[in-house]
């Protein structure tokens, strides 16, 4: 591979040696990817959410019941599956921060 030249007037920067600025910049990487990690599980419980409201739907139909009492029981089990993913999405954050306030206290 070529190895790119820099150019004369650029100024040189070396961030590897400045351990504040490399402490600053792996904070600011945590804090991205932890709200990444939330919206990825919230959109994982949707997905699983619909999921098993479609289930519930299609089976209800194929089994020629009625529409009215499918419907009520798809809502049923989509508000169902929703209310305990984010349940557990808050249980999980919540044992997260206590975990963390639990090994300040104990590094003290």
């Amino acid at each position: 591979m070529r190895i790119r030249r820099t150019h004369p007037g650029q100024l040189p920067l070396d961030w590897s040696k400045d351990a504040e600025i490399e402490r600053i910049i792996e904070a600011r990487v945590a804090i991205r990817s932890e709200a990444a990690a939330l919206r990825w599980r919230f959109r994982l419980i949707l997905i699983e959410t619909v999921l098993m409201a479609s289930l519930v739907l299609a089976a209800g139909l194929v089994l020629h019941q009625p529409t009215g009492l499918v419907l009520r029981g798809a809502a049923m089990v989509g508000a169902a599956c929703l209310m305990s993913g984010l349940l557990l999405i808050a249980l999980a954050g919540l044992t997260g921060h206590l975990i963390a306030r639990y090994r300040r206290w104990r590094g003290q």
